[in-house]
């Protein structure tokens, strides 16, 4: 398999969960967005505490 074929594949797999369980991916990027913004708030605390 070349790169052009796994993005395809992972395409149709995302695809797929989505239309079969519409709610887990709402939950799983709603989980991933929280992630970000936490991984941020912690960014800019360590940041801010730079002196």
């Amino acid at each position: 398999m070349n790169k052009k074929h796994l993005k395809l594949a992972a395409i149709a797999f995302v695809a797929w969960y989505v239309i079969s369980r519409p709610e887990g991916a709402a939950n799983l990027v709603n989980s991933a967005l929280g992630g970000l913004g936490n991984a941020a708030e912690s960014l800019s605390q360590f940041v801010s505490a730079i002196p």
